[in-house]
């Protein structure tokens, strides 16, 4: 007697869902599911449909950081480790300016994400230099698995909206912050020229989610809720009160590309 073959997993979104995919209850599994699907293909979507400006926003938010060769970086929500490799890059190059020895950098740099699957592709991503390179972990935002005032810049590229809370995630970031650190949230934004958002948001909801998924061969929804999960996110006013709220001074936003994206810096006092 033949089996019936087994039931396909749902996807993580429909279109009910996304009608407020940040209020739903169970966001944070719905996000880690999505992504786990999307990991294999997920750096080529990035660069084909941000027209490979991604790069580029991660270097000027590092720009932004001040980070000095001397300081730890913590990375949340690193995904295939692109900010976190700008970071130590980055530091590789001030460092040219005195001797290095072998792994002197090392633990330095630390990518967390949520989702396992991201980690083995940022893992491959190996550095030039022997046995420096990033220190990965499996580990949440919003209670990240490091010790109070341990990090001297906390950077997450375009991962705050998919935290299921957005002010637990920023408390934690300041938590293992020390006084004097930083905070860097990269993230996407809606345009404030009109006709810059209108062609922005004809691209974002017409175009990529069916070029994504394609590519991807994605059957989460996930190029669904991208799009989605930026037009229905806070505002560039309520992101900068939300950093005040959990202790952050200083908060400036720097829009980039036109507002497409934009880089939040706050200091710990």
């Amino acid at each position: 007697m033949t089996r019936p073959p087994p039931n396909p997993t749902p996807p993580a979104w429909d279109d009910r869902l996304l009608q407020s995919p940040h209020t739903v209850a169970d966001k944070r599994r719905r996000v880690q599911q999505m992504f786990a699907a999307i990991a294999p293909k997920y750096d080529l979507n990035n660069r084909l449909h941000s027209f490979g400006r991604d790069q580029a926003w991660r270097k000027r938010a590092v720009k932004l950081s001040k980070v000095q060769w001397t300081e730890r970086v913590v990375d949340v929500a690193c995904g295939t480790g692109d900010l976190t490799i700008a970071f130590l890059n980055e530091m590789r190059r001030q460092r040219t300016d005195f001797t290095p020895f072998p792994g002197e950098l090392n633990d330095q740099v630390i990518g967390i994400d949520f989702t396992y699957g991201m980690l083995p592709i940022a893992v491959a991503k190996q550095g030039h230099e022997p046995f420096e390179n990033p220190y990965y972990i499996n580990g949440d935002a919003q209670a990240l698995p490091l010790p109070d005032a341990s990090a001297d810049v906390v950077s997450i590229a375009f991962g705050i909206r998919n935290v299921q809370d957005v002010k637990a995630a920023l408390r934690e970031f300041y938590r293992v912050l020390r006084p004097g650190g930083r905070v860097i949230i990269l993230e996407f934004s809606r345009p404030k020229n009109r006709i810059i958002r209108f062609f922005n948001d004809v691209y974002c909801s017409k175009v990529m989610p069916h070029t994504a998924t394609w590519i991807s061969g994605d059957k989460s929804g996930a190029y669904k809720y991208l799009p989605k999960s930026v037009e229905s996110f806070i505002d560039r006013s309520q992101m900068v009160s939300m950093m005040q709220q959990a202790g952050f001074t200083d908060v400036e936003q720097f829009p980039m590309t036109f507002g497409v994206c934009v880089c939040y810096r706050g200091m710990k006092q």
